[in-house]
């Protein structure tokens, strides 16, 4: 089944944007970024700031763009059945060039997982293509544990990479 992605999240404002690969099914039939309840990726981002995630989607939202990031993903459209990511074919992806044009505060591309991180590669190429964005590779906040990464506070200590690109 073909799956599309979201339109991105930002503002003038943004200074990091978080790129995962493909909304999974649970965020699909939510409409929501990261709607699969047992993701990791809310209370990473809310505790990197000492906060808990609040109830309701669109307060999430504002509470990432009012910290300087923005959303959105390096497919934007592929065949897949269920969630996961090695299920993903003929991807087709996202303007992520004409996004940064239009945002040149971007300072920071976040991949969120290596399935984000490595479809930039094998699209955009590992050249400076984007200009002089800094680039994180960070882990997945997918609930999946993996040998280094069993929790969400795991995540968190790799994911304050992130803060110094938002000041």
């Amino acid at each position: 089944m073909r799956v599309h992605s979201f339109p991105p999240v930002i503002d003038e404002r943004a200074r990091v944007l978080v790129l995962g690969s493909m909304p999974g099914t649970a965020s699909l039939e939510k409409h929501q970024y990261y709607g699969h309840p047992r993701n990791y990726f809310w209370p990473v981002l809310y505790g990197l700031f000492d906060r808990t995630p609040d109830a309701g989607y669109e307060n999430r939202l504002a509470f990432a763009q009012s910290h300087r990031f923005a959303l959105w993903d390096v497919i934007a459209s592929c065949e897949r059945e269920g969630s996961l990511d090695v299920n993903i074919k003929g991807e087709l992806p996202n303007d992520l060039p004409g996004l940064i044009a239009q945002y040149p505060g971007i300072r920071c591309l976040a991949f969120n997982g290596s399935k984000a991180h490595d479809t930039f590669l094998k699209v955009f190429g590992s050249d400076r293509v984007l200009g002089s964005i800094d680039r994180l590779k960070l882990p997945s906040t997918s609930p999946v544990p993996t040998p280094r990464m069993r929790n969400a506070a795991d995540r968190m200590e790799v994911w304050r990479a992130v803060l110094p690109f938002i000041g």
